[in-house]
């Protein structure tokens, strides 16, 4: 049996770190809108998007795709939640001119949610789309 260097075993397992980290670091999820909403100040159409985000905590790169096209981009963070889910959902907020704005996006049986950034005091009703 022949010895293998411990540089090349350490290499190994960084690399091996470093792939999981890749993995945990960009994750994605469906975001269906019922109506017109705004996102990061951007209206975007009632229909089905994917949301695409980077990191985790308290500052993530958020992306919304529909289809392969990117439509916004926007900051936020990962909430904990106390319990799954029960379905996937958006929560908007009345933000004063008619159209709610995006706030928060929950997943079916998932124990988190995605919390979009808001912009300036946006204040009204919540409510959820499903």
């Amino acid at each position: 049996m022949k010895a293998v260097p411990v540089s090349r075993i350490g290499l190994a397992c960084a690399l091996l770190a470093f792939l999981a980290g890749s993995a945990w670091a960009s994750s994605k999820g469906p975001l269906l809108l019922q109506h017109p909403t705004s996102v990061a100040g951007m209206e975007l159409p009632g229909g089905n998007y994917t949301i695409k985000w980077e990191g985790n905590g308290e500052q993530v790169e958020v992306k919304i795709y529909q289809g392969r096209k990117e439509v916004v981009s926007t900051s936020g963070r990962v909430l904990k939640l106390e319990s799954p889910a029960s379905y996937d959902s958006a929560v908007v907020t009345g933000n004063g001119d008619g159209i709610p704005a995006l706030t928060e996006v929950r997943f079916g049986g998932k124990k988190f949610a995605i919390h979009l950034n808001s912009e300036g005091g946006s204040a009204g009703s919540a409510g959820a789309a499903r």
